[in-house]
């Protein structure tokens, strides 16, 4: 009985360790109802290029499978910072916005409704303590929560790409928490359609 029990104790250690080590580094983006970019990678001057993100859909199961084929996408060079869309912030692993960063969000959706001809792209970051796979997640949940809160303003869903890079495209790269809390961000680019 002993030995059966270590055997099971042994394989659960082993299944877990397999399933904690893993997947190489790649931005997760997720589309929200609306063309999602593809293709080589934003070139902003503040970020660096970084791999072609796999594209994931927001619907879980078959639904997934049965929602039609969405239109051309534009690629994710083709959209740009504006100085009117400003970065929300949010604390260390939080994705919920924060009352000043409403404020903001609240402009930014105020120049999206004023300028309906163009698509956005939220990307969400992360600073870089936790594992690359929570950043991933955490840079996800960041950008959809400032994406329902845009919609919630009125800004139409399908105008909005989100994609998260994690710790992989840091504004500031010291170890202190001022930098880190520079690094916890949802940025925004725009393209014209």
């Amino acid at each position: 009985m002993l030995t059966r029990c270590s055997h099971l104790a042994i394989t659960s250690l082993l299944l877990g360790a397999v399933l904690l080590s893993g997947c190489a580094k790649r931005p997760a983006t997720t589309q929200a109802a609306a063309p999602a970019p593809t293709g080589s990678t934003s070139t902003t001057a503040s970020t660096p290029p970084a791999p072609a993100p796999q594209l994931q859909s927001s619907e879980p199961g078959p639904a997934a499978a049965t929602t039609p084929p969405s239109p051309v996408r534009p690629p994710i060079r083709d959209f740009a910072a504006v100085p009117e869309l400003q970065d929300v912030f949010f604390d260390f692993d939080k994705y919920d916005i924060r009352p000043g960063d409403a404020k903001t969000l609240d402009s930014n959706a105020n120049w999206l409704k004023s300028n309906p001809n163009h698509l956005v792209l939220i990307e969400g970051h992360c600073d870089e303590r936790g594992t690359n796979e929570y950043n991933l997640a955490l840079g996800e949940r960041r950008a959809k929560s400032t994406m329902n809160y845009l919609v919630s303003q009125g800004v139409q869903a399908n105008r909005i790409t989100i994609i998260s890079y994690g710790e992989e495209r840091p504004q500031c790269t010291e170890h202190t928490e001022a930098c880190w809390s520079k690094n916890r961000r949802s940025h925004f680019l725009v393209k014209p359609r």
